[in-house]
């Protein structure tokens, strides 16, 4: 999941307090994270968190959508 930006939940059976199934989160790059099949995603607390790579699945987003994301974070 190279450059990938935005992911959405496909499992949150370990972690149902932190994430919900069928929503989007965006991704903070980590290299470090990627070699040990996690990802760092923003999650419900709105901190960033490593989780395993299999609860997500990669997708692109219109750039609108994009932009409300960075807004948010802004």
């Amino acid at each position: 999941m190279n450059d990938t930006r935005f992911v959405l939940c496909i499992d949150n059976s370990a972690y149902p307090a932190a994430l919900e199934k069928r929503k989007v989160y965006q991704v903070v790059p980590d290299p470090e994270a990627q070699r040990h099949h996690c990802l760092r995603v923003v999650d419900e607390s709105g901190e960033d968190y490593l989780y395993p790579d299999p609860c997500f699945v990669a997708i692109e987003l219109p750039e609108a959508a994009e932009a409300a994301f960075d807004e948010e974070a802004a």
